[in-house]
């Protein structure tokens, strides 16, 4: 198996400055809840029952970790929703008693059963939903198969979007993302020391985990990897794959249409990640060229 190749630079640059039309990138934090938080993000006094309403008004989303671990209450989704303004989105990471198994057999029966302990209950806040393997499962065409055809586009009625991350190098190959565009499924962009790395755009929309955040950097990252980060982002969201990324298939030829991105800052120094994400988000709202923290 060949390995991931990155694209050439300069060719792909020319191709971002022609891009028009750039989808909504939310950039936000894992979950809400971190006692450093209290010292580093929320108000000197803010109740804790309110840090999601401050967190929800400073950041564009939040990935949810705990329906990873076990089924939420349909009340505390609803409760979710009304604490949050219009636009603000979750994305779920989807149980690893799915994910996790040996035999992908019984996906689609796991997957309703998930999706049915209120989760449609966020209504307009729900974002992807992002289904985690384990770092040690290899890919195997036909399990990830199965897997792919269990995953719902719509649930009662509402559209659902899924993005899948996978860590072992055997991914990164062609025939898994082509799997991935076939399903409409986003391929996890996951910056981490034990992942495999893929920019491959396999969907109408980009799911990003960055890990990598700094505890000596007061925003997280050094502000040069901010700026290269936004500059990936600006052309994800445009349909184009990243110009400095590696990619399982970089030979298939972009279409440059508006693709929403959803980045989520995650572990890492974590007391640093809400700057971070505040950082970047400031980065891809501004003009190009503009003043950045």
């Amino acid at each position: 198996m060949a390995p991931a190749r990155r694209r050439e630079a300069p060719a792909a640059a020319g191709r971002v400055s022609r891009v028009t039309a750039m989808g909504r990138v939310r950039v936000g934090i894992g979950g809400w809840v971190f006692a450093p938080w209290r010292r580093h993000f929320y108000p000197p006094g803010l109740p804790q029952a309110r840090e999601l309403e401050h967190a929800s008004r400073a950041l564009a989303a939040i990935e949810i970790n705990a329906t990873f671990h076990g089924p939420q209450r349909p009340e505390s989704f609803r409760r979710w929703r009304e604490a949050t303004p219009d636009g603000f989105v979750f994305a779920l990471k989807g149980p690893r008693w799915i994910t996790h198994r040996r035999d992908l057999g019984e996906t689609a029966a796991g997957v309703a059963r998930f999706l049915d302990t209120g989760v449609m209950e966020l209504g307009d806040r729900l974002g992807p939903i992002l289904w985690q393997f384990a770092a040690t499962r290899r890919y195997e065409p036909e399990a990830m198969a199965t897997f792919l055809a269990a995953l719902p586009r719509a649930h009662g009625g509402q559209a659902v979007r899924h993005a899948v991350e996978v860590a072992h190098a055997s991914f990164a190959d062609k025939r898994f993302v082509g799997q991935l565009r076939d399903a409409g499924v986003a391929l996890a962009l996951i910056e981490a020391p034990a992942a495999v790395m893929l920019a491959d755009v396999t969907a109408d929309f980009v799911y990003a985990r960055l890990k990598a955040s700094i505890a000596t950097q007061k925003l997280g990252y050094p502000k040069a990897a901010l700026d290269r980060w936004a500059a990936r982002f600006r052309a994800m969201a445009g349909g184009l794959p990243a110009p400095d990324l590696p990619c399982a298939d970089p030979d298939r030829a972009p279409r440059p249409q508006a693709h929403d991105a959803f980045v989520f800052f995650i572990g890492g120094a974590k007391q640093q990640n809400p700057a971070a994400a505040m950082a970047l988000q400031g980065r891809l709202d501004a003009p190009r060229g503009g003043d950045r923290a």
